[in-house]
């Protein structure tokens, strides 16, 4: 079977308007003045997701539902500019938009315009089953309607790699996710005891390797039974927003194991781009590139305190 492509993304397209605000939460008032701009740009998670992996050299292709829209041209031009293959099916209800408050630590609160999508949207299986079929791997991501693609992705052979993000360890929404994917990410912000829900999707589902990232703590990684911990990597400039470190995470991460790199590797490289990304603004897409994943990891593996 042909393999021509190393990642198929699915789903995470759209477009965020980024808004720095000068803390969170924001309180009430009339109105505020914002010195730093407003701005929209193309992004989301599966962008994200794509950039990172495109940045590392990995040959990737992007399918999701986009409007015939300004959002939709803005996320279509991002990829035509990456180099990054996209295939868009026609979403009447439109592109996928977010606004993303920013405060000064670099957090973020996004609200998400969830009428851009409806019950019934589907992914072609035609086009998924295609598309899987000349790739090596795929990640999914939560949006609608890609739970309903598993099945046919299952059937071709791919391995499946999620973000179940900020989850709960309790909302069904996700659990179709984190049981058919063999790599799932989340974060630990919303777990109550990570441990256990780490372990409930390992026994649950078919994951080979589950991993808790916790920001500035690091990352706990799940693998056969097995919880062992990544420290935290120093970001290389000063941190100016979290938006996308989960995406950059995943992205380095899935370009070890497709290399067939040890899982704690893997860690040590999601974690250099997370920390990279952190330092990048939200207005901006500056993914890591190979070279300097590398060599970040080879200075980190010469530094005493972090063996």
């Amino acid at each position: 079977m042909s393999r021509d492509t190393d990642v198929l993304v699915l789903g995470g397209a759209g477009v965020d308007t980024i808004v720095y605000v000068p803390e969170l939460p924001l309180p009430y008032a009339d109105s505020y003045m914002v010195d730093s701009g407003i701005r929209t740009r193309a992004g989301q998670t599966g962008d994200f997701v794509a950039l990172g992996l495109s940045a590392l050299g990995l040959r990737t292709h992007h399918v999701d539902m986009l409007g015939d829209d300004p959002e939709g041209d803005l996320v279509r031009g991002l990829h035509h500019d990456n180099g990054i293959a996209l295939t868009a099916v026609p979403q009447p209800a439109g592109t996928k938009r977010a606004v993303n408050l920013v405060g000064p630590d670099g957090r973020r609160l996004s609200l998400y315009d969830t009428s851009r999508s409806r019950p019934d949207d589907r992914l072609p299986e035609s086009t998924i089953r295609a598309l899987a079929e000349s790739g090596r791997h795929a990640h999914v991501c939560i949006t609608q309607p890609c739970a309903h693609a598993l099945p046919v992705l299952r059937e071709t052979g791919v391995t499946i790699s999620t973000d179940l993000h900020d989850w709960d360890g309790e909302n069904p929404y996700h659990e179709p996710f984190a049981y058919e994917a063999d790599v799932v990410f989340l974060s630990a912000a919303a777990l109550i005891a990570p441990e256990a829900t780490m372990r409930r999707i390992a026994e649950r589902g078919r994951a080979e390797v589950v991993v808790a990232t916790a920001g500035a703590q690091g990352a706990h990684l799940l693998i056969d039974g097995e919880l062992t911990r990544t420290p935290p990597v120093a970001p290389p400039a000063p941190v100016v927003d979290s938006n996308g470190a989960g995406d950059a995470f995943a992205a380095a991460f899935l370009f070890g194991w497709l290399r067939g790199e040890p899982p704690g590797r893997c860690a040590l490289y999601g974690a250099i781009a997370g920390a990279h990304a952190c330092t990048v603004p939200s207005t901006e897409t500056a993914a890591i590139g190979r070279d300097e994943l590398l060599a970040r990891a080879r200075e980190l593996d010469a530094t005493p305190s972090v063996q």
